[in-house]
């Protein structure tokens, strides 16, 4: 059946799903309508086709199976239609002096003759140019959407979708829809399956079981995997696709000819990269080789008096290994820097900084994350930049770029580079191809906190490779009675339980029974008992960390009760909703996915300094405004980036009150709070809890039962990784050895 009518109410609306019921407005009089649909508004005039049905709490209903938009027509439907906030730019002020001055031919003269938009206050031709893209934009949306219905893809995954494929959409789900799987952040391969089987596509297509296969091998670079052996892949693909191996051989050989794939042969075992990565480590390993073989010109000619007098300049003495890390940094051509919390890595960054300016030399400073380039900034007076920024990375023509490389090298004499743990391979690989031979580089990190997100174990192959100068700093110059933190990281790492609650310190444990508890113990904790004793801001200076996601003291619930704590509802703030998530102005937010496009701006004393692109995974920031007229959020990151965004953007943000403790890696806090709970052993693990400890700068409040804290200090399981680094930097280096031993340079 089919029925067209004008939504008089939404009753109930769920965003995850578009699930809907509301009442329409026909000509037969009012009726219930449910089903899922991507938008709807009031007073938007609509046709649903579907079936009555009765519900026996509700009576009878009409179900529609998909919902058509028919533009507005009285001139209260356009003005709603027009105020929704679907067009950028005009909200229910701008939409009410549109309808009042063209009534109803407003669409009409927005469709046909935009230019009269200039008569209305507030649009300038700026605006009108978002405007008509938005408007026409719409229109396009709205017919893929509807044929999107018979695919049973939820709204947030359409709208996904469209954006990346605009109006190619059906084009790509009918000819081969599996790349959805591989272009569209959410989208696994099995609803690409599905979609699939409904367009009519064979199970043996080939499409189908390259696909498995690139499912398979991406999927595992995101668990960290540069490559997996042969066998496990197809073994994996095999029961994905449930199919026989034997099946995939001839769609692997595909990949491998067509460069998608690359097969290495070592001995007996047979591995398979995904090409980026493939020749990413090869590139990282020549680059690390190469910039380690150059001589280096000296820069002190007295290495010691030189410390000695930094020591007597700034009253401090320096450790042998610490003199030993600043002199090899001046001799070698990369140095790395490891060790804990507290054995003096900054101290060290800041005495090459001090010599290397003194020489007059050139230095820059970066880090992998906002929070962390922040850190390195307080601590040495010196600016510092997410290496993403340092790259001045951008976005032309569709194509990501990064402006700073080989043909447009960094200008340094030295690059230092904090947090390395957290640097995978693709990262890696585009902050070598900016460096110079001749740079000195050094790596400062902790081996034993979380590896990377990203695929690689960069870090630990590069010390484990045995090709690059190590500096390990085992010798603790922050401890006793200036921070139990420290002391308790270390114990933590060595498998040995904490000292916990000593009095008048900065480590404390609050055993509770249950997850409940838990939970309302670190709400109270955030909102009065740690901000009236120790005079912290509950948003921007206490920082809740959870190994999980779900349950009572999951990152998902903890978010919930401390916003509605910390920053309840209140006349005076706006708030948006998108999805499960509501957005609150003062929230605390964290960007969720590598969004290069987005624009960003940093004021300084009210004027605009410096812009750029990029806002990435993990970056913390706050809801500074939320402007419904505009559908507009802005927020204000750690780095004093200013970002805005679009409402059809909100799924890159989630609150951030709470956050996983992978989440973290690279930032500090004056305070963490860390829930210490039942859940899964691969997340109850001792280098997850040493991550979450060491991100505390001033106290730690471990809320939870013993049990699990001591499970957490026995459980050292280290999943393995996939990686070559290590190997290839040491086959480098033996190559370019054997081909000097036979003459000629192989640095010329």
């Amino acid at each position: 059946m089919e029925i067209q009518g004008i939504v008089e109410d939404i009753i109930y609306r769920n965003e995850s799903n578009g699930y809907t019921v509301g009442r329409l407005y026909t000509s037969d009089g009012s009726i219930t309508f449910v089903g899922q649909v991507p938008y709807i508004q009031n007073d938007q005039a609509v046709l649903l086709k579907g079936e009555w049905i009765y519900h026996n709490k509700f009576g009878e209903q009409f179900q529609f199976q998909s919902m058509e938009t028919i533009m507005p027509t009285t001139t209260k439907g356009i003005e709603n239609y027009l105020g929704s906030g679907l067009i950028p730019h005009i909200g229910p002020k701008t939409a009410k002096r549109i309808v009042d001055k063209f009534g109803e031919k407003a669409l009409d003269i927005i469709q046909y003759y935009p230019d009269r938009l200039l008569e209305i206050e507030g649009i300038g031709k700026k605006k009108l140019k978002v405007i008509m893209e938005s408007f026409d934009e719409q229109r396009e949306v709205r017919e893929v959407m509807v044929a999107l219905q018979e695919f049973n893809i939820s709204p947030n995954q359409s709208m996904k979708i469209y954006k990346e494929y605009g109006t190619e959409t059906l084009k790509v789900i009918r000819e081969n829809p599996y790349r959805l799987a591989e272009d569209i952040h959410g989208m696994g391969f099995r609803t690409a399956d599905e979609i699939a089987e409904k367009v009519g596509l064979e199970k043996s297509s080939p499409h189908r079981l390259q696909a498995g296969l690139k499912y398979v091998l991406t999927r595992a670079a995101g668990e960290g995997h540069c490559y997996l052996p042969e066998g496990e892949l197809i073994d994996k693909a095999a029961i994905l696709l449930q199919i026989q191996s034997e099946n995939l051989k001839d769609p692997l050989t595909s990949l491998l000819l067509s460069k998608s794939f690359h097969l290495v042969e070592s001995g007996d075992e047979r591995i398979v990269y995904y090409m980026p990565y493939h020749m990413a480590e090869n590139s990282v390993a020549k680059v690390l080789v190469e910039l380690s073989l150059v001589e280096q010109d000296e820069i002190v000619a007295d290495m010691d008096k030189a410390l000695d007098n930094l020591e007597k300049s700034q009253e401090f003495s320096f450790g042998k290994k610490q003199r030993d890390a600043v002199q090899s940094v001046l001799q070698n051509g990369v140095t790395v820097i490891t060790g804990g919390p507290g054995t003096g890595k900054t101290t060290i960054i800041n005495a090459i900084i001090a010599l290397m300016e003194a020489e007059k030399k050139e230095i820059l400073l970066a880090a992998p994350t906002g929070r962390a380039a922040k850190r390195i900034t307080e601590t040495t007076g010196r600016e510092a930049r997410t290496i993403h920024r340092l790259l001045e990375i951008s976005f032309q023509d569709d194509n990501l770029q990064f402006n700073k490389n080989e043909e447009e090298p960094l200008d340094a004499d030295v690059v230092i580079v904090d947090e390395t743990s957290m640097v995978d391979i693709l990262l890696m690989n585009q902050l070598l191809r900016a460096i110079k031979p001749g740079t000195r580089l050094v790596l400062v990190g902790d081996v034993d906190q979380l590896p990377s997100v990203g695929a690689g174990n960069v870090l630990r192959d590069i010390i484990n490779s045995g090709v690059i100068k190590v500096v390990i700093l085992d010798e603790i110059f922050r401890q006793g009675e200036e921070s139990m933190i420290i002391v308790n990281a270390h114990l933590v790492n060595k498998g040995e339980k904490p000292v916990l609650n000593i009095k008048d310190k900065d480590f404390f444990f609050m055993s509770k029974d249950s997850g409940l508890e838990v939970r309302d113990t670190i709400v109270q904790l955030c909102l009065n008992r740690l901000p009236d004793f120790y005079g912290l801001d509950p948003i921007r200076d206490i920082q809740v960390l959870s190994p999980m996601r779900k349950g009572d003291a999951g990152v998902t619930a903890l978010n919930k009760a401390l916003q509605e704590a910390i920053n309840p509802p209140s006349p005076k703030k706006n708030e948006k909703a998108m999805g499960d998530e509501l957005f609150r102005e003062g929230d605390k937010v964290m960007q969720i996915k590598n969004n290069y496009k987005a624009s960003w701006i940093i004021r300084k004393g009210g004027f605009r300094t410096e812009e750029g692109e990029g806002v990435f995974n993990g970056d913390f920031g706050y809801v500074q405004s939320i402007d419904q007229d505009e559908g507009t959020l802005q927020v204000v990151f750690d780095d004093d980036r200013e970002v805005e965004y679009q409402f059809t953007q909100l799924d890159e943000l989630r609150l951030a009150y709470a956050t996983t403790i992978h989440k973290s890696q690279g930032s500090e806090f004056p305070a963490v709070v860390i829930p210490v709970f039942s859940g899964p052993p691969m997340l109850l693990t001792r280098n997850l809890l040493y991550t979450a400890i060491t991100r505390a700068r001033d106290l730690v409040v471990l809320v939870g039962h013993h049990r699990y804290l001591n499970q957490m200090i026995r459980n050292n399981l280290i999943t393995e990784r996939y990686s070559s680094l290590d190997i290839k930097m040491r086959e480098y280096l033996n190559l370019l050895l054997s081909m000097d031993s036979q003459g000629g340079s192989f640095l010329d």
